[in-house]
This record gives C-alpha cells, structure tokens and sequence, in this order.
C-alpha cells in the first residue's frame, strides 16, 4: 500500500501530514502528486471529497519552499481559483494546515467581506493567494494586485466555475498570467465545454481521472420519491422528525425557497439554517459553523454549497427540488458517504421534475430506488404547524375589499393521487444511520 512517505514530498510536508493524521493518500493524491513534483501541467477529473485539494497543494508548498524567493509586492507566486467563497476558505485553510513551519504567506480574497483589508493583504505581497474569480477581477481592476509573478496556477472545480458564468472572467484572468508557469486544473465532470478551456491553461498535461465522468458516490443509497410540489414541504418535515439523521444537507433551487424551508422547519420545532448568496459573508459563516459543531444538523443550501462545504458526518442530502442541470446531483450528493462512510440521498420529485430525474439516471447510470410515502402521510402533513406568514390571512374588510397586500393564503397539502397506495417511510441503510 502506498504512503505519503512513498511519494517523493519533503520532511517537512510529511511532518505536517503526520500531525493531522495521514498516512495513506487517496488514489488522486498517488496519481497526481509525483507529476506535480516533476513540475507537469495536470487536468484531474475528481469528485469533490477526493483529497484533490492536498493533491495540488502538498506538491506546490514543497515547489514554493524549496525555491524561496521574495514576496512580490501587489503580486503572488501561486494563484488558486475556487468559484465559491466556502470553498475559497477551505482551501486556504488547509494550505496553512500543510505549510506550517515553511514560513509561507497565504491569502484568501472573496466577495462580501472589505475590500480595503484585501488591498493591503495583496500590497504586501504574497506566496499563495486563493480567490474568487470576481473578487479577482476586482483587485485587478484597482491596481491592488497583479499577475505577473505567479509560478503555479491552479483552477479547481472548473465545471462550477462555467456554471456560475465566469467564464469571460477567466479568459481575462488567463491572459493577465505569465506564459512560463505550472497550471493545474480540476473539474468533477468534462463535458467538451470544459475540455475546451482546459486547453486555454495547460500545456502538454498529465490526465488523472480517479472516478469516471458523472459517476455518483458508490456508498450512497438514492431514492426518489415520488410527491406533489406542495406537499414537499410537509414530507420533509415529517421524515426529519421520525428517521434518525446525524447531519443533513437539504438542497433547494432558489434563495427564497430555502428561507421558507428554514421557517417551515422553524415552526415544526426542528432547528435549521440557510446558506445562499443573498446571505452576507458573515451569517454564511455562522451558519456553516453550526453546522461543523453540530449546534444544527440541518443546513439548507442553494447549489452556491454543493461544491462549498466539505463537513464529515452528513448521513443524509436531501434533493427538495431537483436541480434541472444532471451534473449538478452528483455534486449535492457528494456532500455525504465521504472519508469512506456511508450515506443516504433523497430526491422529492413532483410531476414536472420527472424529466430532469430522467436525465440524472441517464447520466450517471444509476435508477433511483422508489421510496414510497410515510403512513398516514396526509393525516400527518395536515397537523403539522405553520409559519407565522403562511397562517390564515383574512380574506377581507367586512366590506368585499381584498385582503391587505402582502398576506398569503393558508398552505393546505392536497392529497397525492394513489397516497394511500404509498405507504412506509423512506428506507434506511448504510450501516445502521
């Protein structure tokens, strides 16, 4: 079995593995570092919880140390992209984790926090900087930072990135960077889009794909089930109340609707919180810290998390809307079964999310198991509480005047066609979660 020891990485950055626990490295880290060390381009098709990060890092810190070198002013020597700000943040954590005691400077730069703390960072110069591209931009666009000295660079979920509409951004930022230098790109999926702008970075790279394009965690147990788009609130609810659920990931397509899933959760009694980009840097923060330390076990994200947040124990991921782009389900449900544990993923599909169910069963080869309706699920969905904005508003003045604007009418789940036939709660396994 192959070790860290085994790969060719300095003392030192063994030193630092040791101290978090490593010893064996995962099969991208043994693919990919010795290329790395040899100073190779590199394109990887990764799923995230894959140790990819360590990959591109452990080498890079070892390149940076063993050529030391002043910081440049207003610059940096190693560039990495992250199309997220949770994932921006882990990376930069784990780079000071690895590099300590080898006297290197890491930054961090995203949106939502001050840029005038950011400026300075970068006017002092530094060895690694990881960013988001906007952010990036930026910077770049009041002078405060510049490209010129970067040795290593390193784009990581390459797909997200095209996904979230960076792509004019990127093409910017490549022909801002140096011609001679080490580029790195990671995307967990390859469509021909991608490979094309992998070919805008690389020069001659190295392939490493540790998982096949699409492929779905092979210890996650999926389910779907199948319910009316107004009863998905009221199933949800009931099957977090009634299945043991150490950590719990639920995905939502829009910011407003993860709000309102918090508040339904809210008045059920079962504590919960939102993660999306209309919340400020800081609560997103808050919130994924509770998450961490388990003061919550539900977290409700938009898909801005599905690539973000890299958090043990999540049993379970919950698709309360489908996401009507296929790649992007092997994303939330590679929250759980990572660090090889087990995990659960759920899908809610209502009538019109039926095609895109058929498009994730197309790409990834799985055909999800059918998890019928808890007992008595109508009885249960009619008791539960409602928020404070869904209670019944009156429906005039006494007078035939329309109700105020703004109140909303009483949510009541209609029945299912076949409810009755549908009986049992959604199914466990995994090793006893």
């Amino acid at each position: 079995m192959t070790k860290f020891s085994d790969l060719g990485l300095s003392p030192q950055i063994l030193s630092a593995l040791a101290t978090k626990g490593y010893d064996i490295p995962t099969p991208i880290q043994v693919q990919s570092i010795p290329a790395l060390i040899e100073g190779r381009d590199l394109c990887g098709i990764a799923q995230t919880g894959t140790g990819k990060t360590a990959a591109f890092a452990l080498p890079s810190i070892m390149r940076l140390a063993a050529n030391p070198r002043p910081r440049p002013p207003g610059g940096c020597r190693m560039l990495v992209l992250s199309p997220t700000r949770e994932l921006a943040a882990q990376i930069a954590q784990s780079f000071e984790d690895y590099s300590k005691g080898q006297r290197l400077s890491v930054g961090v730069v995203f949106g939502g926090m001050p840029i005038g703390r950011q400026i300075k960072m970068c006017g002092a110069g530094l060895d690694v900087l990881v960013a988001t591209p906007g952010r990036l931009i930026d910077l770049i666009e009041q002078r405060a930072l510049n490209l010129r000295h970067v040795e290593i660079f390193v784009l990581d979920e390459a797909d997200q990135m095209l996904d979230l509409g960076f792509i004019h951004a990127l093409k910017q930022i490549d022909r801002l960077l140096p011609k001679q230098r080490q580029s790195l790109f990671f995307s967990a999926t390859m469509p021909k889009t991608i490979a094309e702008l992998g070919s805008r970075f690389l020069n001659n790279p190295v392939h490493v794909a540790v998982t096949p394009v699409a492929s779905t965690a092979e210890r996650v147990d999926q389910y779907a089930t199948f319910v009316n788009q107004a009863e998905k609130q009221a199933l949800l609810t009931i099957v977090l109340k009634n299945e043991p659920i150490e950590r719990a990931l639920v995905f939502s397509r829009t910011k407003h609707g993860a709000d309102r899933i918090v508040k339904h959760l809210a008045a059920a009694g079962i504590r919960s919180a939102a993660i999306h980009g209309n919340k400020s840097q800081n609560a997103r923060m808050d919130a994924l810290d509770s998450f961490k330390k388990g003061d919550i076990k539900i977290l409700v994200a938009t898909d801005i998390a599905a690539r973000g947040i890299d958090v043990s124990g999540v049993s379970h991921v919950f698709n309360f809307d489908l996401p009507n782009v296929p790649e992007q389900y092997v994303h939330r449900i590679g929250r759980t079964a990572r660090a090889g544990a087990t995990g659960i993923a759920v899908s809610f599909v209502a009538g019109e999310e039926k095609g895109w169910l058929r498009d994730i069963e197309k790409l990834t080869g799985v055909k999800l198991q059918t998890a019928p309706l808890p007992t008595d699920f109508a009885t249960k969905a009619a008791s539960l509480p409602k928020p404070a904005f869904q209670r019944e508003a009156p429906r005039g003045n006494g007078r035939g005047a329309p109700a105020p604007t703004g109140e909303k009418r009483r949510f009541t789940p209609r029945r299912a066609p076949g409810v009755g036939a549908h009986r049992g709660a959604v199914k466990r396994s995994g090793g006893g979660r």
